[in-house]
């Protein structure tokens, strides 16, 4: 993974709050060809969270699986669902989270460079946990769009990759009810089309070559699209700054689609939960992937796409929680322990809904 430029950023007075150009570069690069590796939620119920415990290496053998996907890519994004709980305060799960932040010394080690923070649970610890969430992120470099601790932090901000300047943005539908103060609604993202598109323009003018927008959006437990999705989708893929959107909420995986010119994966499933807990969750909020594409850049400055390519993911509950890279555990019979019928059944929910899109 490509930290150094992040890492420089994090050490210059916060730099990432700022709203001037922040971990980028002014060098156009020629022919410049990114791979990019995206997740869905990191949900880490309280289960996870008292396995973590015990482990010597916390949550990171969780990761261990799908590490070698997730840090090949030049550019890796996670969603990190649950907010980090308050030092000195007690740990938390549904339906208020407060994790401990232990959880992102295993995304840094997976390889993430950046997550999304906007959820319906970010504001379940206050804005104290708004600021812990941020602050324990930085501390393993690792840096987030969604949450803010200052007014100008929630802004457009872009970074480099290669010489290619993005921008990444965050929006949720909702805070599960809870409202933020009056005097700090800044401190996170609603979903909101003229303010997405706004923002957007934003970071076009602040010298973003590609613009990435990750939406907590669409309905639980269904793997069909809903309006809201629709509409959104097309407004932000038609207005030309827009390049990407990544989706997450569903707790289920969700059609890709290219909508005018604009792939859009709307829903990537859980990457890391408990679910499913009792009947009313499918098998497939088990179910997840790692979403991948490469973006390319030609010396005129013109910057494409490739399909994405997914590799379907599976949450061994059984055996730790371990992010099962489906794929690679059935070639492998060294894998001991693992339940190769979970793991086609798991396979099998995900072709149905992704088809030509899983890796071959």
């Amino acid at each position: 993974m490509k930290r150094a430029a992040l890492f420089a950023c994090l050490l210059v007075a916060t730099a990432c709050s700022s709203n001037t150009v922040t971990e980028s570069s002014t060098t156009v690069a020629e022919d410049a060809l990114i791979t990019m590796a995206f997740v869905g939620d990191i949900l880490p119920h309280s289960p996870l969270v008292a396995r973590a415990q015990r482990n010597d290496e916390g949550f990171s053998p969780m990761f261990d699986d799908i590490t070698p996907l997730i840090s090949s890519a030049d550019l890796a994004i996670c969603h990190l669902e649950t907010p980090i709980a308050p030092q000195g305060e007690a740990l938390s799960t549904f339906p208020f989270f407060g994790v401990p932040p232990t959880i992102t010394e295993a995304i840094a080690k997976a390889g993430f460079d950046r997550c999304s923070t906007a959820s319906n649970h970010t504001y379940d610890r206050g804005v104290k946990g708004i600021d812990e969430t941020i602050n324990a992120l930085l501390a393993n470099d690792v840096a987030q769009s969604g949450m803010a601790r200052t007014p100008s932090e929630i802004e457009p901000q872009t970074f480099s990759v290669k010489g290619v300047v993005f921008s990444h943005l965050s929006y949720t539908f909702s805070y599960n009810g809870l409202a933020l103060p009056q005097d700090q609604e800044w401190r996170s993202a609603l979903i909101d089309t003229d303010r997405i598109l706004r923002d957007a323009r934003t970071a076009r003018e602040m010298g973003a070559d590609a613009v990435i927008v990750s939406m907590h959006w669409g309905n639980e437990m269904s793997h069909q699209l809903n309006g809201q999705q629709i509409s959104i989708a097309d407004a932000l893929t038609k207005s030309g700054y827009v390049d990407l959107i990544v989706g997450h909420h569903a707790h289920v995986v969700q059609p890709i689609e290219k909508v005018n010119g604009v792939w859009v994966m709307y829903g990537m499933g859980n990457v890391l939960s408990n679910l499913p807990t009792d009947e009313r969750w499918p098998a497939s909020s088990q179910d997840a992937g790692v979403f991948m594409t490469t973006m390319r850049r030609n010396a005129d400055g013109n910057i494409s796409f490739d399909t994405p390519v997914v590799h379907p993911t599976w949450v061994d509950k059984q055996n730790g929680w371990i992010i099962r890279d489906i794929k690679k555990s059935l070639s492998n019979s060294s894998d001991s322990g693992v339940n190769a019928r979970e793991l086609e059944l798991s396979l099998g929910r995900t072709t149905r809904v992704l088809g030509d899109f899983i890796a071959r």
